[in-house]
């Protein structure tokens, strides 16, 4: 008994101990952006490469015939040294049935939770006795809603969002938000692993994603993302190692609305000194392009300047990002070999449980937007694009994981330097949001595409399909129906059960900001066109020459890009 006294109290000294370091960590931080706002944020320690970590799995694999060395690039940025490969990916032979399932996406909460969203502090909750759950913030807006009997959890967004998740009957989801985007996932077998398959709809656009399931925790499981191709080896050397010389390159984004609008929060490296720093702006600039049509669709006030007191991207946060970025080609580069080798996909070795327990810094891309509580029990928001640290190892015991803010874009956003609170599952998001942004990279590289040096003959060889997607069900054709209904169902359903709040009536849902008209201007690409004005009446194609008919306008595209409006 004895024994077991001191292993909890030195459990509770080490965990009151991480709290003390980030609580300072995030004060020194918040000192440093009062004093200079624009002062580059804290850089994090080197990577160590060549051996594991002192504690816990490596992250991911040298390609091979990486150097593993930092090599400077224009503007002042480095790569970072490589890290140690993980543990072998686990071979079939599980029944075919699906794994028990866990709680919603979020799970892993306290016992202030609805939804799997833990609530800031000052808001009101209610349990009713049917089951179904809410809460109100402090000034009386509703935030979330829980409707038991429909498997259904509503958010009402800081800024206005609305995020409508509904788990049915046979385990499929819809996850739908204000504009029409979201996805529509079902589950299937594949050598006794569940997989999940996701058919997305964003911008009038379908497209479909695979997602391995596995128990991060007991009770808690995450779904991560699980790449359809690999490449050959020598593709990932050359991702991963430095070119001969720095190249420069020009995105073509001058006059673009979305780069206007978020130029002061990012800037492109003007060379690249190899194609992991590429892959960085490919990143952050996809993150702010998707946020940017979000906002649109969202009809959000994007015309305005951005609000006061914005932070500024800095290097050495993208320097992180690109050592992130780096880690991931290097992880997928040993999953390509175990594929080659018939090995079954390992969730474990590209989830968040690996990077939660190395003992290494490791910063996060968000993927989507979140309201998240930061160490005070206030509520900020996050946004795609904003960054995230996770300093330290997470306690084994804690319900979620202590973040910092390390850039973010102002108004309601998290200040940075804030330390927020962040469920495994939307850690497990930001994660996958990588992965699919530098799997798409990787695509465009492989294709040399817009002046990116020519890979060597070996790396250009066609992508391996992986094993799992093999049996895979097809994307669903009925996602966009289904999505817009599920909108209109809770629409009824989340006013229903407010209604059952003491005083009667619901109130009325949070209105989203009034936006300017949307505004097409020269150089925006079709995506970017049918993101502001929708799918048009009819389409003239001539070739090179493509003609966009709108009730009230045409546009004109030359080479794929806005040549005329009319």
């Amino acid at each position: 008994m004895n024994k077991l006294r001191i292993r909890r109290s030195h459990l509770a000294a080490i965990f009151a101990g991480s709290m003390a370091a980030l609580l300072l960590l995030s004060a020194a931080l918040r000192a440093a952006d009062e004093k200079k706002p624009e002062a580059p944020a804290k850089k994090a320690p080197a990577t160590k490469g060549g051996g594991p970590a002192a504690r816990g799995p490596a992250t991911g694999a040298a390609p091979a015939g990486a150097t593993g060395r930092g090599t400077p690039a224009a503007g002042g940025a480095a790569t970072g040294r490589g890290p140690t490969a993980p543990a072998p990916a686990a071979r079939g032979g599980a029944p075919e049935a699906p794994t028990a399932r866990g709680p919603a996406p979020g799970a892993g909460r306290g016992p202030n939770s609805i939804g799997g969203r833990e609530q800031p502090r000052g808001a009101n909750t209610l349990r009713a006795a049917n089951g179904n759950e809410f809460s109100r913030r402090a000034d009386g807006r509703p935030r979330d809603v829980h409707v038991a009997n429909r498997g259904m959890d509503v958010h009402h967004g800081l800024a206005g969002g609305r995020r409508v998740e509904v788990e049915r009957a046979d385990h499929s989801r819809i996850v739908a938000e204000r504009g029409g985007r979201g996805f529509v996932q079902h589950p299937y077998v594949f050598r006794g692993h569940e997989f999940a398959h996701r058919t997305y709809f964003v911008n009038g656009r379908p497209y479909d994603r695979f997602y391995g399931r596995y128990e991060y925790r007991p009770g808690v499981f995450v779904e991560v993302y699980a790449p359809v191709r690999y490449y050959p080896v020598a593709f990932y050397g050359w991702v991963y190692n430095p070119w001969v010389a720095p190249v420069p390159y020009a995105w073509g984004w001058a006059g673009v609305p979305w780069y206007a609008y978020y130029g002061p929060f990012f800037t492109p490296y003007p060379v690249y000194a190899n194609a992991s720093l590429w892959l960085t702006d490919y990143l952050i600039s996809q993150s702010l392009i998707a946020q940017y049509n979000a906002q649109v669709a969202a009809q959000a006030a994007l015309n305005q300047p951005l609000p006061p007191g914005q932070v500024v991207l800095t290097p050495d946060v993208k320097q992180m990002i690109s050592d992130e970025v780096r880690r991931q080609v290097a992880l997928e580069n040993a999953e390509a070999q175990a594929n080659a080798q018939n090995a079954d996909f390992n969730g474990q070795s590209s989830g968040i449980a690996r990077m939660l327990a190395d003992n290494m810094p490791h910063v996060f891309v968000v993927g989507t937007d979140l309201d998240l509580i930061d160490g005070s029990g206030q509520e900020c928001a996050v946004s795609e694009g904003d960054v995230l640290q996770l300093p330290a190892p997470v306690p084994p015991t804690a319900a979620s994981a202590n973040l910092i803010v390390m850039a973010s874009k102002g108004g309601l956003e998290c200040r940075r330097g804030s330390a927020v609170s962040v469920g495994f599952a939307e850690l497990q998001d930001m994660q996958n949001h990588m992965r699919e942004t530098v799997d798409q990279g990787l695509a465009d590289l492989q294709a040399h595409k817009g002046g990116i040096p020519a890979p060597p003959a070996s790396a250009m060889a066609m992508a391996t399909p992986a094993g799992f997607s093999m049996g895979a069900p097809p994307p669903d054709p009925n996602a966009a129906a289904q999505i817009n209904q599920q909108l209109q169902d809770a629409d009824k359903a989340e006013q229903d059960t407010l209604s059952q709040a003491p005083g009667g009536a619901a109130p009325a849902p949070i209105p989203a900001p009034q936006a300017s008209p949307p505004t097409v201007s020269l150089g925006l690409t079709t995506d970017q066109v049918t993101g502001i004005m929708g799918q048009p009446k009819s389409i003239m194609d001539l070739g090179a020459k493509k003609i966009y008919v709108y009730p009230d306008l045409k546009i004109t595209f030359q080479d794929g890009k806005v040549s005329n409006v009319e």
